[in-house]
């Protein structure tokens, strides 16, 4: 397709070259400026849009080179917030999840990813996308909890301050010329797992009652924004350094979210048994689009065409061929230290992404 989504996709982040990262740690060590570590950032990203275009996709990210992860830098430019990661202790891949902190007020003061828009449009002539984080993630890392307990003491305050940041930083986005933007929604696909569920209800949530509440915070960020600007969700179990966060299938959510949620497409994690079937396809509206996630970036094994293939095939018995796409599942570096694949399988990994489009759509 000619304007997004397109057939061939990717999530946003890519890993970052042991040379940036060392050059980061430098700077942390307090041995060289910042300009110093901007300049290599932006040589780096260079070769990220130089990778992509080369691999045939026709849209690329900065790889979200200028973060340290998808969802602490957006945040920290609201206020006093952190999102720690806390030490892995559960088994079988299930890593722990990140526990948010609010010193402040939230308050959009400047654009936030403008300037990352205008790095990538003077650098390309692909369609530059630019990825943030969902507007409900920080509350679904901490809870009203986290809010009240030194800068609220109203929620509906909160809610009103995080959607009026939002609808500030997509404003500024469309005005600067950006017409894709992909939201990163962690809750949504963790609400079928019972582990959330449990962890939701101690801390005083109805999972099911809080969903309704995330796809009205949601319709009220989107509402009436400019007709240029295109946004896709994706909706991710978790991603880091190859571990996950949660399991279990769309079907909790599949009604609600594909019917109620004014997103036109969905970016959906597909690559292994822990999402489930696609059966819950069956309920996403005709008009809408969904790109299958069905190359992993925990494996560094590469995934094989034709299998790819027999995947797309078996999803068009719920969606339209036409209304389909392929990436991988997620991003390969959600936080810089990244997923544990090498730079060439992340290369191969993308480039199977393209030749399966072509193949199966021409």
């Amino acid at each position: 397709m000619a304007t997004p989504p397109f057939r061939a996709e990717h999530i946003g982040s890519l890993l970052r070259p042991k040379s940036l990262l060392d050059k980061r740690a430098a700077y942390i060590r307090g041995e060289i400026s910042f300009a110093e570590l901007d300049t290599a950032t932006s040589a780096a990203i260079e070769e990220a849009v130089r990778l992509q275009e080369k691999v045939g996709l026709q849209v690329v990210t900065d790889g979200e080179f200028r973060r340290d992860a998808y969802h602490s830098y957006f945040f920290r430019q609201l206020g006093e917030v952190s999102l720690d990661n806390p030490a892995d202790q559960q088994a079988h891949g299930r890593g722990a999840q990140p526990q948010a902190t609010i010193g402040s007020r939230l308050k959009w003061t400047k654009p936030i990813h403008v300037p990352d828009f205008q790095f990538l449009k003077a650098r390309t002539k692909a369609t530059p996308k630019i990825t943030i984080p969902g507007p409900c993630a920080l509350h679904f890392r901490g809870g009203n909890q986290a809010a009240l307990a030194s800068a609220y003491s109203d929620m509906d305050l909160f809610w009103e301050d995080m959607i009026a940041a939002y609808r500030a930083e997509l404003n500024a986005l469309a005005a600067a010329g950006c017409t894709y933007v992909q939201i990163d929604e962690t809750a949504f696909a963790k609400f079928g797992d019972a582990d959330v569920q449990t962890q939701l209800a101690t801390r005083g949530d109805d999972w099911d009652k809080l969903i309704d509440f995330y796809i009205d915070i949601t319709n009220r960020v989107l509402k009436d924004l400019p007709a240029s600007l295109t946004i896709g969700m994706h909706l991710c179990r978790g991603n880091r350094g190859g571990k996950w966060h949660a399991e279990g299938s769309y079907e909790t959510v599949a009604d609600r979210l594909f019917n109620k949620l004014a997103i036109k497409t969905f970016f959906l994690e597909y690559d292994s048994p822990r999402a489930g079937t696609f059966t819950p396809l069956r309920l996403v509206p005709k008009d809408k689009h969904v790109i299958l996630g069905l190359v992993s970036t925990k494996s560094d094994e590469l995934e094989d065409k034709q299998a790819l293939k027999s995947r797309i095939e078996e999803a068009t018995k719920f969606v339209a061929l036409d209304k389909l796409g392929i990436s991988p599942q997620c991003g390969f570096a959600s936080v810089e230290s990244g997923n544990p694949i090498l730079p060439a399988t992340q290369e191969a990994k993308l480039r199977r992404v393209v030749d399966v489009a072509r193949e199966v759509w021409g």
